[in-house]
């Protein structure tokens, strides 16, 4: 499977529906963008990642333990 956003090939599956394994959610591990299989993605090239777009990109801050 290839990231819709970036292309990369790093994608792993994040959860499946509760229920008839009716749907999927992926993450892709280089971006971080996710998406449903029950989604028809089609991203403009303009919001297209490249390594160096992703490179010059901000931190994502960690979530704190929920206590």
């Amino acid at each position: 499977m290839t990231c819709p956003r970036c292309d990369s090939e790093n994608v792993r599956i994040m959860v499946t529906a509760p229920v008839d394994n009716a749907w999927e959610v992926y993450l892709c591990e280089k971006c971080h963008y996710s998406w449903r299989s029950t989604e028809d993605i089609h991203i403009s090239e303009k919001f297209k990642l490249t390594d160096e777009k992703i490179d010059a990109m901000g931190v994502i801050p960690p979530v704190p333990p929920l206590d």
